[in-house]
């Protein structure tokens, strides 16, 4: 009879064991996961040309534009001028800009 009890503490502690080892996998998986996301979101930031600083997207009337987090420098992506410029002219100060540049 205490065999049969030898064997069930011994097969109870194996499953124990066995799902702190499975638990122990899924957190360095799962760790493993949050890393890799990480090195890709270091890897898809874009460094400024000029300083080598962090592009940062923000938002200037409803267009989304590149600005460097150190030097504060603008970037656009292509047709991002285009949209800028064709704001209303009582909000696209940019367009009132690249008049008076133009002689429009």
């Amino acid at each position: 009879m205490s065999g049969a009890w030898d064997d069930r503490k011994k097969s109870l502690e194996e499953e124990y064991f066995r799902r702190k080892e499975q638990e122990a996998r899924e957190k360095m998986r799962a760790q493993r996961e949050a890393e890799e996301r990480a090195a890709q979101a270091e890897a898809a930031r874009i460094q400024c040309p000029k300083c080598e600083g962090t592009l940062v997207e923000v938002t200037h009337d409803s267009i989304q534009i590149d600005q460097c987090d150190k030097c504060n420098g603008v970037w656009l992506d292509a047709g991002e001028l285009e949209r800028l410029t064709k704001q209303e002219e009582s909000a696209g100060w940019l367009r009132r800009i690249v008049k008076s540049v133009s002689g429009e």
